[in-house]
C-alpha cells in the first residue's frame, strides 16, 4: 500500500522559496534574451547574417525535426561555421535548458503539494500560501515572455544544428526543449490543460482571497466612512495597537492581488461557472486595462483573456462578460485611482505630521503606516504602468491620456519618502515596542491556548512550546543586537 505524504517532511516552505527566488532569475533571462534578440544591435549577428537566412528559414520551418544530412546544401554555410555558432548561441541555449529543469522542478513541487491535501488559506496561512501564488504567476509569466521570444525557434534549432554536425547527435536536452517550444506557441492553451490536476489546491487558495481582496479594494468613499489612516479618529484609542487577525494581509500589495485572481482563474477557467469565483475574477478585471509580466514586459489583460476564450467552444458567454469588464475598466479605473491618490496625499500627509510630533505612537499603530505606504505604491505603480500602456481601443486614447495625467504625482511621492524616512529614524522605537510586546502578551497568550488545546500532536507541540519559550524570553537587548531570527523555527 503507498504511504502517503507528511507535509511537515516535504520541506514546501523552503523548495517554494528557493523555486520563488529561481523563478525571478529565470525571468530575467529570459527577458534580456527577448530584449537583446528584439535588438539589431544586440541580436546574435549569426541571425541577421546574410549568408545564413535561408538556412534559419528552413531551421524555423521545419522546427524542431531539423534532417541535417538530407538536407546539405541548405544548411552548408551552418557546417562551416557550427564552432561559432555553438560558442556564440550557447548562452542563449542553456538559458532555455534551465528553464526547462526550472519547469520541472515547479511541476513536481505542485504535484507534491496536491499529494499532501494541504489547505491553503491566505488568512491563516500567509507566507504558504502567497509563495504558492507568487510561484503560480512566476510561472505563468515566464512561459508567455518565453513565447514573445521572437527568434527562439531560430536560436534552439541553429545551435543543435550546429552541435549535431560537430558531435554527430542532438544535443540531449533538444527534443524536450523543441516540444515545449511548440506546446507553449501560444501558451494559455497547454498551461490551462497542464493545470488540471492542480486545479482543487489552486481554486482553494483563489477562494481564501475573498476575505482579503474586497477589503482591499474598497472606493475613496469606503475609505472615508471608516477614516481610514486616521490616528485622530479615535482619540481614546490612540494607544490601542493596531492589529487584525489578518495582519500581514492588510499591506498585501492589490496588484500583487491582482495578478493571481486574473493568472488563477485563467489557468481554472472551469471554475468561473461559480459565481463566487466570477465575482472575484471580474472585479480584479475592473481594476484596469493592463498588467505586469515583468518588468515592461505588459499583459494588455482583457484581450489576452478574450483571445483564448474565443478558441474555447462555448464560451461565448466569458467572452461577453470580459469585453463587458474592459469597457467598465476604461470608463471607470481611471476616477477610481485618481481618488484614491488624492485621499492618500491627505492621509499620508497626516500621519507624517503627528508621527513626526509624536514617534512613540509609531509602536502601537505602524500598521496604519505600512498600510499606507502599500496603498501609496499600487497607486503609483498603476499610474504608471497605465500611462505607459493606453487601452486599444480607437478614438479614445487622447481622453485617456488625459485621464492619466497627474500633476499632485511629487507631492504622494514626498509624502511616502517623509514616511520612509521617519521609521528609518524611529526604527528603535518600532522595535522596542514589538519585542516588549511578544513576550508580555503574545507568548502569555500563546502558552494559555496551548494549555486550553485538548488533543495536539507531539510534533506540532514542540514546535509551538519552542515558539513559546523563545518569544517568552525576548528581550530588548536582543533587539539591538538583531539576533531574532524566526524563520528557522
Amino acid at each position: 500500500m503507498a504511504r502517503s505524504l507528511v507535509p511537515s517532511q516535504q520541506k514546501l516552505a523552503e523548495k517554494l522559496t528557493i523555486l520563488n527566488d529561481r523563478g525571478v532569475g529565470m525571468l530575467t533571462r529570459i527577458y534580456n534574451i527577448k530584449k537583446a534578440c528584439g535588438d539589431a544591435k544586440s541580436k546574435p549577428t549569426f541571425l541577421s547574417d546574410k549568408s545564413l537566412e535561408s538556412a534559419i528559414k528552413h531551421v524555423v520551418r521545419r522546427f524542431p525535426s531539423v534532417d541535417t544530412r538530407g538536407n546539405s546544401n541548405q544548411l552548408n554555410a551552418v557546417f562551416t561555421i557550427r564552432q561559432e555558432i555553438m560558442k556564440s548561441l550557447s548562452l542563449y541555449y542553456y538559458t532555455f535548458v534551465d528553464l526547462l529543469d526550472f519547469k520541472d522542478h515547479v511541476c513536481e513541487l505542485l504535484t507534491t503539494m496536491d499529494a499532501c491535501q494541504l489547505q491553503l488559506d491566505i488568512t491563516t496561512s500567509f507566507d504558504l500560501t502567497k509563495n504558492y501564488l507568487d510561484l503560480i504567476v512566476t510561472y505563468m509569466s515566464l512561459m508567455i515572455l518565453l513565447s514573445r521570444v521572437e527568434d527562439r525557434k531560430s536560436v534552439l534549432g541553429l545551435f543543435n544544428t550546429a552541435h549535431e554536425m560537430t558531435h554527430g547527435h542532438s544535443d540531449s536536452s533538444f527534443p524536450r526543449l523543441g516540444q515545449l517550444i511548440m506546446d507553449y506557441d501560444p501558451p494559455l492553451k497547454k498551461l490551462s490543460e497542464e493545470f488540471i490536476p492542480h486545479s482543487k489546491l489552486l481554486f482553494q487558495a483563489l477562494m481564501s482571497l475573498q476575505q482579503v481582496f474586497p477589503r482591499r479594494n474598497l472606493t475613496v468613499e469606503d475609505w472615508r466612512k471608516s477614516q481610514m489612516l486616521s490616528l485622530i479618529a479615535s482619540p481614546s484609542q490612540m494607544l490601542n495597537p493596531a492589529q487584525t487577525e489578518t495582519m500581514p494581509c492588510e499591506y498585501l500589495s492589490l496588484d500583487i492581488m491582482e495578478r493571481w485572481i486574473i493568472f488563477g482563474f485563467i489557468l481554472i477557467h472551469q471554475y468561473l461557472s461559480q459565481p463566487p469565483a466570477q465575482e472575484l475574477f471580474q472585479s480584479a478585471l475592473h481594476g484596469g486595462w493592463v498588467h505586469t509580466l515583468f518588468r515592461d514586459e505588459v499583459l494588455q489583460t482583457h484581450l489576452y483573456i478574450q483571445q483564448f476564450f474565443e478558441s474555447i467552444k462555448g464560451y461565448n458567454k466569458r467572452v461577453s462578460e470580459v469585453k463587458d469588464c474592459f469597457n467598465y475598466a476604461i470608463q471607470n479605473a481611471c476616477l477610481v485611482h485618481r481618488e484614491r491618490r488624492k485621499f492618500l496625499r491627505t492621509a499620508l500627509k497626516e500621519l507624517g505630521l503627528i508621527l513626526a510630533d509624536q514617534p512613540g505612537l509609531f509602536g502601537p499603530k505602524v500598521l496604519f503606516v505600512f498600510m499606507g505606504l502599500s496603498f501609496a505604491r499600487d497607486e503609483v505603480h498603476w499610474l504608471l504602468r497605465h500611462c505607459e500602456n493606453l487601452p486599444q481601443r480607437q478614438g479614445r486614447a487622447r481622453t485617456q491620456a488625459e485621464d492619466l495625467v497627474d500633476r499632485q504625482l511629487p507631492e504622494l511621492l514626498f509624502h511616502m519618502e517623509e514616511l520612509r524616512a521617519l521609521i528609518r529614524k524611529y526604527n528603535q522605537v518600532i522595535q522596542r515596542y514589538y519585542i516588549q510586546y511578544l513576550a508580555g502578551y503574545d507568548a502569555v497568550a500563546l502558552n494559555h491556548m496551548i494549555q486550553n488545546v485538548s488533543v495536539i500532536p507531539e510534533e506540532d507541540s514542540v514546535i509551538l512550546s519552542s515558539l513559546c519559550s523563545t518569544i517568552s524570553s525576548l528581550s530588548v537587548k536582543q533587539g539591538k543586537l538583531r539576533r531574532l531570527n524566526f524563520i528557522c523555527i
